[in-house]
């Protein structure tokens, strides 16, 4: 499994304008059915990290600043997922944005919020600083191993990485 190691802070958690700074932004007319609107006015974005070379792209909506926004989810999703960040498991504290979000041993967010790759990206540096050995990985956050777990799944292909690492590891697989 490969992953783009860096230096905190994760670009996932980046504040919009500090991300995009890092990004080439280019619009673009939409592809396939939708009407006029779609083929005549430049609504699909795309979004390009330039130290990860990872792309994010949108166009299913009709406005441009949807398809923008869009993108930019789907960028820091993308982020989470492949770029891990430097960390020394035993010198770890959670981020106090994590912190923020946790109730008791459990982190409770929806998928779609803004929030969720920066936690997810935090869960997954944590999880892959312990060998993926997610027991350890929840105890340092605070949080229950199925909170993790759950946590992950919510984004299935964070789940099949998470997996193949423990596999890697000689540890079954999360169900």
């Amino acid at each position: 499994m490969k992953f783009s190691m860096i230096d905190p802070p994760h670009p996932a958690s980046l504040q919009e304008k500090d991300l995009l700074a890092q990004c080439d932004l280019d619009t673009g007319r939409g592809h396939g059915p939708g009407g006029q609107h779609r083929n005549k006015v430049e609504t699909a974005v795309t979004i390009t990290h330039r130290p990860t070379a990872l792309v994010a792209t949108a166009q299913e909506r009709r406005r441009q600043y949807e398809n923008r926004k869009e993108a930019i989810r789907r960028l820091r999703q993308a982020l989470a997922r492949k770029v891990r960040t430097k960390l020394a498991a035993k010198n770890y504290r959670p981020s106090s944005l994590w912190e923020k979000r946790r109730t008791g041993r459990a982190v409770p967010i929806n998928p779609r919020h803004a929030d969720y790759p920066a936690l997810l990206a935090e869960s997954l540096d944590v999880v892959n600083a312990h060998d993926f050995d997610v027991a350890k990985a929840a105890g340092q956050l605070g949080i229950s191993m199925s909170q993790l777990a759950k946590l992950i799944k919510h984004d299935r292909h964070a789940m099949v990485l998470v997996n193949e690492g423990r596999i890697q590891q000689g540890l079954r697989a999360l169900k």
